[in-house]
């Protein structure tokens, strides 16, 4: 067998032997040994992983973290990163062995600094996102990714998972602080706007799940404060008309939407009907619905330009239905709806989730072919669709409501599943799955899973870091 692909090795320090090592690094407030207490970190939001841990590490600072990650390297012990455990595909639930630590960076929660000037501001991993966003509101600026769990997820998890679509985290990343599997710290916080230079370390470890290193700390991209916002929800029967107006947004309003939030009206149903609070932004029903917020940094108004090209779309009858966010509480509503869907899944059913990335020119050609496809297999299964049209990504999720339990087992959503990848793929796309934590992520061509793998085996040469995750 190649070494770069032998499994991950097992602990060799007996257990009493690595809680006596961690705990003279973390001290009491940093170590989670209690089963109660661990239940917490050993499973995902939605209840769908549950592991087990050999113990549970919440270093205070990165220097914590580098001592930890000599010790698990000494006893090539594996090791799982946790933030703000939000992630929908189980990347930081550990497995059933009870062999793994869990390294959670809740307790790295320091905003280190705000510079408006220069536009940064320069955070821990455990800080969340909605702190990273009031600090830079707070200094006059602006920090672009908005999630629905950003009250929970933490800067460093946004950064391992590549968070927020068209506004993604390697976008608005200038530097990252990171500890390697071997406990070395690498500091690439001080980056320029602008970087020529040779290979870009920060955008290998940015989406690495984990597998690479620990993240303790980045360097993020500020904006500009927007002067104005002007904010809409509209339905439309045909999501090329809703293509269309996002290119029309892009001409008319001066660049690209703030948000195209996309969301097929079996969507919509579902939050209204599962998530309390949230309430219907327009009176009939439509096949697909759009939150749409265009922003500018000069004081000129954009709603006037959003109006205009709104009542354009309508009078060409590619739009059924406009509501305006006249109000703060009305654009909190649309925000609320959006940010609902995660929670009305996980309300309804078993939810399957595959995330799709298709040039826009065939998004609305895999949506209608992919509803004929579960029509025909699976009647029962919806086909629940949102995301960022901005940059054709396409969140899917296969619900099969408890009721039809019997009649659509997991392997039937499996199966249905690869039937969307197939699909995808032949429309010029690509698609990933929520994984079981014993299935490594695929990659469609070996030369790619090779290269891979070789910086994988570079970097962790015990595959000690969330080992089965993505390698």
């Amino acid at each position: 067998m190649n070494p770069a692909h032998d499994a991950p090795a097992r602990p060799a320090a007996p257990h009493a032997e690595l809680h006596r090592r961690l705990h003279a690094i973390v001290g009491d407030a940093g170590l989670v040994h209690d089963a109660l207490a661990q239940a917490p970190y050993l499973r995902d939001w939605q209840g769908r992983w549950q592991g087990r841990a050999a113990l549970v590490v919440r270093p205070a600072d990165t220097a914590q973290t580098s001592a930890v990650m000599r010790v698990c390297h000494e006893t090539h012990t594996p090791v799982v990163t946790q933030g703000g455990n939000t992630g929908l595909r189980g990347g930081a639930t550990p497995d059933a062995s009870g062999a793994q630590i869990v390294l959670h960076t809740g307790r790295m929660d320091r905003i280190r600094g705000v510079d408006p000037v220069n536009l940064t501001l320069l955070a821990d991993a455990g800080v969340t996102l909605a702190r990273v966003q009031q600090a830079a509101q707070d200094a006059g600026r602006s920090f672009a990714l908005r999630l629905g769990s950003e009250a929970r997820c933490t800067i460093g998890g946004n950064l391992a998972t590549n968070a927020g679509g068209a506004t993604g985290m390697r976008a608005l990343t200038l530097g990252l602080e990171v500890v390697l599997p071997d406990g070395r710290v690498w500091n690439g916080l001080d980056r320029r706007h602008q970087d020529h230079g040779g290979l870009d370390l920060r955008q290998l470890l940015i989406g690495s799940e984990g597998a690479l290193g620990v993240i303790t700390a980045a360097t993020l991209r500020l904006q500009p404060r927007p002067a104005a916002v002007a904010t809409a929800w509209v339905g439309a029967a045909q999501l090329d008309a809703l293509v269309a107006l996002q290119d029309a947004l892009r001409a008319r309003c001066g660049g690209c939407p703030a948000a195209f939030e996309l969301m097929s009206g079996e969507a919509v149903a579902l939050v209204l009907a599962q998530v309390p609070g949230t309430r219907a932004p327009l009176a009939g029903r439509h096949a697909f619905q759009a939150l749409i917020a265009c922003s500018g940094t000069c004081a000129g108004p954009l709603a006037g330009p959003l109006q205009a090209v709104l009542a354009e779309a309508s009078a060409a009858g590619a739009l059924g239905e406009v509501a305006f966010g006249s109000t703060p509480a009305k654009v909190q509503d649309f925000w609320r709806l959006r940010q609902g869907i995660a929670e009305a899944q996980l309300r309804a059913g078993r939810t399957h989730r595959h995330d799709v990335w298709l040039p826009l020119s065939r998004l609305s050609a895999f949506v209608a072919q992919a509803g004929a496809v579960l029509q025909r297999q699976a009647p029962d299964v919806r086909l629940l669709c949102f995301g960022h049209l901005g940059d054709g990504s396409l969140h899917c999720a296969l619900l099969a409501p408890d009721a039809t339990r019997a009649a659509v087992d997991d392997t039937a959503l499996q199966a249905l599943g690869e039937a969307l990848h197939a699909l995808a793929t032949e429309h010029g796309g690509s698609a990933v799955a929520a994984q079981d934590l014993d299935a490594p992520r695929r990659h469609a061509h070996a030369i790619e899973a090779d290269l891979l793998m070789r910086i994988k085996q570079a970097l962790d040469p015990n595959h000690l870091m969330n080992p089965g995750k993505v390698f």
